[in-house]
């Protein structure tokens, strides 16, 4: 199958794998792999966006060592585990810089995009990326038996489903997409679309320096109130630390990244207040598919 971009031995093995368990039929080519990510976060004194930037590519996890989900990018954790796992041992000798990057597929078409779960900003990745693409539902995580590639795909029907019967939260609903082999911003991205939380920030003058179209979406954002009728979707800590950050009454992404910032909350607490502005915030708040 045409690439596009020539693989490494390792990544061309970890596709073929999958295509052996893919079923379905092709993606509609229309669709786009999005790539979620909280740009605003600190990482080694810079911001993740501006690290970006300035290396001019996308790295996975086990290159930079952060994460908006677990951190076990490492030999025998749990990330090494599932790859191992879903690409059929492909990548257990190879360097960390030839391991996929993980976004999901867009195929609800959503502003925010496929997966906010991980982030207010997102990647939107070039139509010729799908060909280097595998995905996998329900998230890694979940050691899924369901494989795709953008040749045969079921897995969005099955995600749509379970979202309508309720069996998941909309959170969780993303189809997981694996990009192997160097996702490069001047060639391999259309757009970084951000949340106007951050016009006139660091962040958008970082934006600026990327080789890519700037966008923007409608806004995520959640009144106190509306975190409050639900103290069971994360815990009523998590609602009381979101009334400790939040400014007049309000939740954006600006604000929950500047409570980061100050080191002074436990990161996966915060992120389990992002949780609350994700799936009660969202401007684009999803629909369960018919």
């Amino acid at each position: 199958m045409l690439r596009v971009r020539e693989l490494s031995p390792w990544a061309e093995a970890a596709v073929t794998h999958v295509e052996r368990a893919a079923t379905g039929g092709p993606v509609d080519p229309t669709l786009r792999v999005t790539v979620n990510f909280h740009p605003e976060r600190l990482h080694r004194g810079t911001s993740v966006l501006q690290a970006v930037a300035a290396d001019g590519t996308y790295r996975s996890q086990f290159e930079t060592g952060t994460s908006n989900g677990g951190l076990t990018a490492h030999p025998g954790g749990d990330r090494w585990r599932w790859e191992q796992r879903i690409f059929g041992g492909a990548y257990d000798d190879a360097p960390d810089r030839e391991r996929p990057r993980y976004g999901a597929l867009n195929h609800r078409r959503r502003p925010v995009g496929g997966a906010p779960r991980f982030g207010s900003a997102h990647l939107r990745l070039a139509a010729h990326t799908l060909l280097r693409t595998t995905f996998c539902y329900p998230d890694s995580f979940f050691e899924p038996e369901h494989l795709g590639t953008a040749a045969a795909l079921d897995l969005a029907r099955r995600a749509d489903d379970d979202l309508t019967s309720g069996v998941v939260d909309d959170l969780d609903s993303y189809v997981e997409a694996h990009v192997h082999g160097v996702l490069d911003l001047a060639t391999d991205v259309e757009a970084v679309v951000l949340d106007p939380a951050f016009r006139g920030s660091e962040v958008e003058g970082a934006a600026a320096d990327l080789p890519c179209a700037v966008e923007w979406h409608g806004g995520f954002r959640v009144d106190l109130d509306t975190v409050r009728r639900h103290p069971d979707y994360r815990g009523r800590h998590i609602v009381a630390l979101a009334e400790e950050v939040a400014v007049d009454g309000w939740l954006d992404p600006a604000v929950i990244g500047a409570a980061a910032a100050t080191q002074e909350h436990h990161p996966q607490d915060l992120k389990k207040v992002w949780h609350h502005l994700a799936r009660f915030g969202a401007p684009d708040q999803p629909t369960h598919p018919s």
